[in-house]
């Protein structure tokens, strides 16, 4: 279904018309939808995989960095995935017109609070094909348009994806115009819609600190902002030795390129003794290069010195900062100093220390005993996510269905007039 518009704002027009049939639709219309679109994807697997061998081609020679060609990377088991976050999309409750609160007045006019959806929701990224198929099963999932800006990296497979997908709706009599992409009008494309207020009801970014910073200074369509995640574990000096090796490797190893991936250890000095030449024997095992402070480095003579920067960085990369501190007051100093209000974890068996963590962190999804790698919309029960909002307006953390509706009061009278 190839796209029609030629232009920007006809492109941005089509999705506002047909944002109005798709918000319009029954939950049973929208699950049928879905299902017809991760079957598409499931089909089209061949040609997605081709298509993204071309991004991959084209960021290998650009040397864009093993985090960026992970993040990219689609092979059949990723294509896969994709369509079974959408078939668990489809099946998830219909955000649209939950009740959220009522009331009836004193002269008897009868109100209530409902979800509806926002209209028309861009989303501007870089090199995460999963992005176009997830953002575009939840924005139509909560009755929504999409328009999407998803970087030249991706471009190939992002084409191929929105091609697919826009297959499916037109073969369920849905508006193939509710998926757009402005991609191939390039950096204009990404200033058109961030400038589309009146077209594009809500814009999310996802992406480096530098897109995101771009995109919320820049936007004059409201951003639900999504945060960089230079994310901290915090070790205790009561936690266990075996929780602290298995999490700490976990939250970096298990998938480095991610924003929920660890960034920083802590360690309560009181537990460096006990803690760190096995941790830090594990994390060379596996490939981790640590950035540690003058007392880390002097527990494994492959640590290199950690400078100012390394407690601000974002890696995403087998790389990871570890810094002992005196005690739960100083990591907690060290957070607040340093984090981007991601994910944060403590590992303690210490109640008192769970339960202060808990309360004086001020980030997304706050942990105790349990890998950063869990704050994600999928594992939160969400199927797949739009992103983690590291905001505090409307969403907050791994954001899903209900986060991509807005409300709306509605009134039955009999007649009252105000007096």
């Amino acid at each position: 279904m190839t796209l029609t518009a030629v232009s920007v704002d006809e492109r941005l027009r089509l999705a506002k018309d047909a944002a109005r049939q798709v918000g319009l639709l029954d939950s049973a219309a929208k699950t049928g939808m879905l299902r017809a679109i991760a079957d598409a994807i499931d089909s089209a697997t061949d040609t997605i995989v081709a298509a993204n061998a071309d991004d991959l081609e084209r960021g290998r020679s650009a040397e864009i960095g093993d985090a960026l060609l992970d993040r990219l990377r689609l092979d059949a088991t990723r294509v896969a995935a994709l369509a079974t976050a959408v078939r668990e999309v489809a099946e998830l409750p219909d955000p649209v017109g939950r009740v959220l609160d009522r009331r009836t007045l004193p002269n008897g006019l009868e109100l209530q609070k409902v979800a509806v959806p926002f209209g028309v929701v861009g989303s501007i990224y870089e090199a995460r094909p999963n992005v176009t198929v997830d953002i575009a099963a939840l924005a139509l999932r909560a009755g929504n348009a999409v328009v999407l800006r998803g970087g030249s990296a991706a471009q190939s497979s992002n084409s191929a994806l929105v091609e697919v997908m826009r297959q499916a709706l037109a073969s369920q009599r849905v508006s193939p115009e509710a998926i757009q992409t402005v991609d191939d009008f390039g950096r204009d494309g990404a200033r058109a819609l961030m400038n589309a207020r009146g077209l594009v009801d809500v814009l999310v970014p996802r992406g480096s600190a530098s897109l995101i910073e771009t995109v919320v200074t820049e936007s004059t369509v409201p951003v639900i902002e999504t945060g960089a995640g230079v994310v901290h574990v915090y070790l205790d000096a009561t936690a266990r030795d075996e929780w602290a090796r298995e999490i700490v490797l976990n939250a970096k190893t298990q998938r480095p390129s991610v924003c929920n991936a660890v960034e920083t250890v802590l360690v309560h000095r009181d537990a460096a003794d006990r803690l760190l030449p096995d941790l830090l024997g594990a994390l060379a095992g596996a490939g981790v290069r640590v950035h540690g402070d003058d007392t880390t480095a002097g527990y494994d003579p492959r640590v290199v010195a950690a400078t100012d920067a390394d407690w601000a960085t974002e890696y995403l990369s087998l790389d990871l900062a570890v810094r002992v501190v005196d005690d739960l007051d100083a990591a907690l100093d060290h957070i607040r100093r340093y984090s981007t209000h991601h994910t944060e974890s403590i590992i303690t068996e210490d109640e008192a220390a769970a339960t202060r963590f808990l309360a004086e962190v001020d980030s997304a999804v706050v942990l105790v005993n349990a890998s950063t790698r869990f704050t994600d919309g999928g594992e939160f029960g969400f199927g797949a996510e739009v992103g983690i909002s590291t905001q505090k307006l409307h969403a907050r953390g791994p954001m899903g269905l209900a986060e991509l509706t807005s409300t709306k009061w509605l009134g039955r009278g009999d007649g009252q007039v105000r007096t």
